[in-house]
């Protein structure tokens, strides 16, 4: 089993910047991959950011490419997603997910492990 964590989480004015962490315990030398998702009222699910702890390489929705920027390091299992120009619909609860296999990092249902969330909300 693979706890997750999420914090910093907050409110903040359009423009500005916030960093989420996700602390990870348990059985952590077991995740491939990690990943931030984010739920916006009355919306889906979506995918926003993952890195492969192998490689190191990163994948971004659309939306955040060029603003948010997702991070981790290995010796804390920690995943860090900085999130910066946001926007009011940036505005979501956020979760972090960890995966155990190989394979692809865009899809909800590929993870095995989820936090609680943690809400971002920004005004405009």
């Amino acid at each position: 089993q693979v706890q997750l964590v999420e914090s910093g989480g907050g409110l903040v004015q359009a423009g500005g910047s916030l960093r989420l962490s996700c602390a990870a315990s348990g059985r952590t030398f077991s995740t491939y991959a990690m990943g931030w998702f984010r739920q916006a009222p009355g919306k889906e699910r979506e995918f926003v950011a993952a890195i492969r702890w192998s490689s190191g390489s990163t994948y971004y929705a659309d939306s955040v490419k060029g603003r948010f920027t997702i991070s981790g390091d290995n010796a804390k299992n920690t995943v860090y997603l900085q999130m910066n120009s946001l926007k009011p619909e940036d505005t979501a609860v956020y979760y972090c997910a960890a995966k155990t296999m190989s394979g692809g990092v865009l899809l909800e249902k590929v993870y095995d492990y989820w936090g609680q969330g943690t809400q971002v909300t920004v005004s405009s």
